[in-house]
């Protein structure tokens, strides 16, 4: 979620510094901590779709906090080359602690989509995951991902299906709207405004070729939603947006109406499992 990382990194500390605000950690770390549930399973589908093998040279293109590089970096091996980009400094900074022990080192540099600092055809395989609807140029995005992507090599992307979709992202949309005003909902529905058509048009565009998309849908089991309603948000730019409007007791407040929307999901622990479903779309250099 490349702007969206940015925002939530840059923005949130100003919410934490509001008296009464309880929620450890800067917005990367807790990006880190509460995002991590809902992408584990399309990571694995992302880097499935870009067919790694041992010794692959991947980039994680939006990489945030590298929960698709670490993916990468296991598949990979340690003859592998790992890189990740991401415009977002304090993401970078939180990526840079998580390394999976077996692997040398992952490469995090901070630089946009649309202007990579790596060589043509430096990488067998680009992933981004849930990173392209926030590219203010796709199609200048999607033509340096081509540049540096070997001829045969493979690109693989995940977006979010609208938020109907998902009950989760409906639900915390709602909340957003009424805690942190129109301005903080309309950057919320950014994230899952990418057609499937319009990314694969684009990817067709920059020069990749048998291009497919399909949705993927997972049901993931969420931890009780009492506290993990507010405190996934307030990693978010949207959840800062509902903060500066109202304070920690308006976030506090945007959480109990997500609890309450999906009480018909959420088990007698608290926890919920809910549909999360994304398009994966991929292709050939």
């Amino acid at each position: 979620m490349a702007d969206a990382k940015a925002d939530a990194g840059g923005n949130a500390d100003a919410g934490e510094n509001r008296p009464g605000f309880q929620l450890a950690g800067g917005a990367p770390e807790r990006y880190e901590r509460y995002v991590e549930p809902i992408m584990a399973p399309f990571v694995t589908a992302v880097v499935d779709a870009a067919g790694l093998f041992p010794g692959a040279r991947v980039l994680d293109l939006a990489c945030g906090t590298g929960f698709a590089a670490r993916a990468a970096a296991l598949r990979a091996g340690p003859t592998g080359r790992v890189a990740g980009a991401d415009v977002n400094e304090g993401m970078l900074r939180v990526a840079a602690t998580h390394m999976p022990g077996t692997h040398p080192g992952i490469e995090f540099t901070l630089a946009p989509a649309d202007a990579l600092p790596y060589p043509d055809a430096a990488f067998d395989a680009v992933i981004c995951q849930q990173g392209a609807q926030f590219f203010p140029d796709l199609h200048a995005a999607l033509a340096e991902t081509a540049r540096v992507t070997r001829p045969g090599g493979r690109f693989a992307a995940t977006v979010w299906t609208p938020k109907e979709r998902s009950p989760y992202f409906a639900a915390q949309y709602e909340a957003v709207e009424e805690y942190g005003g129109p301005e903080a909902a309309a950057n919320h529905a950014r994230a899952f405004a990418c057609a499937p058509d319009h990314l694969s048009d684009a990817v067709r565009a920059a020069g990749f070729h048998d291009v497919t998309a399909h949705d993927t849908t997972f049901g993931i089991t969420l931890p009780p939603l009492t506290v993990y309603a507010s405190a996934q948000l307030s990693a978010l730019p949207w959840g800062q947006a509902v903060v500066d409007a109202g304070g920690p007791e308006a976030l506090a407040a945007a959480g109990r109406l997500v609890c309450d929307r999906l009480t018909h999901h959420t088990a007698a622990d608290g926890t919920a499992t809910l549909p999360f479903t994304a398009t994966l779309v991929a292709g050939v250099r």
